[in-house]
């Protein structure tokens, strides 16, 4: 199965949660939007040093985002979902994954139900 992690994802594996051990040995696919985001995460919940290893230590995929269509799929997606509020990076990543074959993995609850997405919390 082909994944797009979102930042969610990445921090549960971080934080070692059970129900995200079964990815530890996928291929992380994820954006620079994604990682800009976790590495923000690591430097809340960790010191610098440690962050800096953490985020060397995990072996990403980058998915080129300055396509045009990903952009304008990402932004028609948050106004089709305007009212949950969703963030710019999440409706990216899972425009993205779902332009690119891949299932979008959260444990957003905003994306709980949402089709193409492998809710893990």
């Amino acid at each position: 199965m082909n994944y797009f992690f979102d930042t969610y994802a990445l921090s549960e594996m971080i934080l070692e949660n059970e129900n995200y051990e079964k990815y530890q040995t996928e291929v992380i696919n994820t954006s620079t939007l994604n990682i800009a985001e976790f590495y923000y995460f690591l430097l809340r919940n960790y010191d610098k040093k440690t962050a800096d290893y953490l985020i060397k230590k995990l072996d990403f995929r980058l998915i080129n985002i300055i396509q045009r269509d990903m952009a304008i799929e990402a932004g028609n997606f948050k106004f089709e979902n305007k009212k949950e509020k969703l963030s710019y990076i999440d409706c990216l990543g899972y425009s993205i994954a779902k332009m690119l074959n891949m299932i979008f993995l959260t444990g957003d609850e905003k994306f709980k139900n949402k089709e193409n997405v492998e809710f893990v919390k």
